[in-house]
């Protein structure tokens, strides 16, 4: 089979139906779906369960955190072209044509990505990458160059070779939120990305997850063992600070001083613009205020990575 689509579930009963039917709806045919419940505590199982489609092979296991989850369905796909879905996202039906298009394009590359949407509260935003147009081509492309707005690699519109994972490590499951940005980092320093701007998927964005993540903090990525690349590799060192500003901002709005300390000392501010410098000397009252105001994420400069 060409691709083994990756799906690990934990209490998504209320989304993974759609995000099934997403993937059964595609134009491309050949692929299975590895799908692992990772200790669910609601009726995902059931609704997974529903499905009879053969393509289908489902496991479980008990609860052991979204990056273990993702590394024990990963070992138990039969393709090399490993096709990531978060279980409450979807795709478009041609999603996995476009993929297979840049494959046979690009036969000697490793990491394919196509656009994305994000879905926050009913409205659809296009995502916006540091790149040139490409228009409905594919280029291939620097990973943080191409990163500098949002992220052109996520978890839901990504097919990565099965020995990437060999060559540049797996999910870190010591990493409880932003395992995603750790991986994608650690591929940007070895490989291209073939990116195409169709929009293929649609991430959605659950207002729960974002207050969440402010209680998280302290269980997120701090990008301390990529540091070292940081004088080598002017655009690693935009994207880190990048993302070391948003954590500031989680940082404020928790009242965390010592972590927006560590943050905040390590970023070059040359590499935010004005406006975020600005919002950096805000207190935490006003930058709460702020994210719960229509398009509060677009005001604040947050990169939606940040809140994985």
């Amino acid at each position: 089979m060409k691709f083994s689509i990756v799906i690990a579930v934990f209490n998504k009963e209320k989304y993974i139906a759609e995000t099934l039917k997403s993937v059964l709806s595609q134009t491309f045919t050949d692929f299975e779906v590895v799908i692992l419940n990772d200790g669910s505590t609601d009726n995902s199982e059931a609704e997974i369960l529903k499905f009879k489609d053969p393509r289908i092979r489902y496991f479980s296991q008990e609860n052991k955190g979204a990056a273990a989850a993702r590394n024990a369905a990963i070992g138990k796909a039969m393709s090399d072209n490993i096709a990531l879905l978060d279980a409450d996202d979807y795709w478009y039906p041609y999603y996995l044509e476009e993929q297979n298009r840049l494959l046979n394009k690009f036969p000697n590359q490793f990491i394919f990505a196509t656009a994305a949407e994000t879905k926050r509260n009913g409205k659809i935003f296009q995502n916006s990458y540091s790149i040139k147009t490409i228009e409905n081509d594919a280029a291939l492309v620097d990973y943080f160059e191409a990163s500098q707005l949002d992220s052109i690699l996520h978890s839901s519109s990504v097919v990565i070779k099965r020995n990437v994972f060999d060559e540049v490590g797996w999910y870190n499951p010591k990493i409880i939120s932003g395992e995603d940005t750790d991986l994608y980092v650690r591929i940007g320093l070895k490989y291209k990305v073939v990116f195409s701007p169709r929009v293929c998927a649609t991430y959605i964005v659950r207002k729960s997850g974002l207050f969440q993540s402010v209680r998280n903090l302290e269980e997120k990525a701090g990008f301390e063992a990529y540091e070292i690349f940081e004088k080598d590799h002017p655009a690693l060192k935009k994207f880190l600070d990048l993302n070391r500003y948003s954590l500031c901002i989680l940082a404020k709005m928790e009242g965390n001083k010592e972590a927006f300390d560590k943050y905040y000392q390590k970023i070059n501010p040359e590499n935010l613009i004005k406006k975020q410098q600005f919002l950096l000397r805000q207190n935490k009252t006003i930058l709460k205020y702020m994210l719960k105001t229509k398009n509060g994420l677009e005001k604040l400069g947050l990169r939606l990575g940040t809140f994985k």
